[in-house]
This record gives C-alpha cells, sequence and structure tokens, in this order.
C-alpha cells in the first residue's frame, strides 16, 4: 500500500529549524520563504509561534553570544546578530556586556593558537591579523599580542 507523502506544515518545519537552535524571525522568514504556498501563511505561521515564545529575540542574543564569544571578539558577534535582524538595543547591550571580558577572551584565543611570544615581526603581524580577524578590538589585540613577551 502506497503512503502519501505529507509536506510539513510552515509552523512544523519551523519547528524543526528551532528544535536544532535559536532562530530569529527574520532567519525563519528567510529558510521558509520557498515553501510559502499563500501570501501572509508564512507571517501568520511566525505570529503564532512568538505568540507562544517559540521565537524569543532575547534567546536568540543568549544563545549567539554563549556560542560564539569564547572564540570571538565582540565586534564579530555583532555582526552575526545584526545579520540575523535582532533589535539594536539587545546587540547594544550584549556587546558592551562582552567588551568588559574582551581581553581575557583574546588571550585565551592566542594562547589557544599561538601560545608563544611573536618571533619577529612577521610573526606579529600574523598574531595581530588572527586576532583582528576574530573580531577583537584593535587595542585588545596590541595589549594581548605586547604581553606575550611577558608570559
Amino acid at each position: 500500500m502506497a503512503r502519501l507523502a505529507m509536506k510539513p506544515s510552515l509552523k512544523g518545519r519551523a519547528l524543526r529549524l528551532l528544535s536544532q537552535r535559536e532562530h530569529s524571525r527574520k532567519e525563519l522568514e528567510q529558510k521558509l520563504k520557498p515553501h510559502e504556498e499563500t501570501p501572509g501563511e508564512l507571517a501568520e505561521a511566525l505570529d503564532f509561534l512568538v505568540a507562544k515564545d517559540f521565537i524569543n529575540e532575547k534567546r536568540v542574543v543568549e544563545s549567539v553570544v554563549n556560542r560564539r564569544s569564547t572564540k570571538l571578539g565582540a565586534a564579530r558577534v555583532r555582526q552575526e546578530l545584526m545579520a540575523k535582524g535582532l533589535p539594536a538595543d539587545d546587540i547594544a547591550d550584549a556587546v558592551q556586556t562582552m567588551r568588559g571580558t574582551e581581553f581575557e577572551r583574546a588571550l585565551v584565543v592566542w594562547r589557544k593558537k599561538f601560545g608563544a611570544p611573536p618571533a619577529d615581526g612577521s610573526e606579529r603581524g600574523k598574531q595581530v591579523r588572527f586576532l583582528v580577524s576574530r573580531g577583537f578590538a584593535a587595542e585588545v589585540v596590541r595589549r594581548v599580542v605586547a604581553g606575550a613577551d611577558e608570559l
């Protein structure tokens, strides 16, 4: 007996995505737009999920900060949060909190990658570029790489 293939509803697809990790409304709109069959159907489904607190922008911010702050600086995390379409004031609060631990986090990342002070200018440049590409502030990077000589 042949079974009919059931297509998951937009709510079902959204819940499956949300079960894997927190998503912002903008992310879900982008991922689910191709599956919308009638105009307004997606907005209605997402409104329902927001009302039931399955989609929560503050949880998305916390999730991204918790996952990414161990490896990335505040600038890079801010960029990721902005790409997710999250509220600017929530992003600003998260970035401000991260800046307080920026030096310690940069030092941990630097130790894991390099662990030794730069031997010459070329190595110094390599270490600086690595930390800057991870989104750490230039002043923090200078302190970490300069302080590496005293470790």
